[in-house]
């Protein structure tokens, strides 16, 4: 059981990192025009849309990455209680 955790911790990290890759490619231009940056849209863009959705920006800042990368985070600490209370 052990290593389900592994693997689902090092993936919830995983994209975390990318989430964070893709959000700093829109501070320079053209970046996510990249062939990287294609690749991080078609994987981070399905699970940053339901929080723009519902977190419209403010003074045009998008803070929707931040509360997806909290979510994606509480996600993470919540599975490890789940596996150390079940082990």
């Amino acid at each position: 059981m052990l290593w389900l955790f592994d693997i689902l911790s090092t993936a919830i990290r995983i994209y975390s990192y990318a989430l964070i890759a893709y959000i700093l490619m829109s501070w320079f231009p053209n970046a996510r025009e990249t062939t990287i940056g294609r690749f991080l849209a078609r994987i981070c863009e399905p699970y940053l849309e339901p929080f723009r959705r519902f977190i419209p920006p403010i003074a045009m800042i998008d803070f929707s990455p931040i509360v997806a990368l909290l979510v994606l985070q509480f996600a993470g600490n919540g599975l490890f209680q789940l596996f150390r209370w079940l082990a």
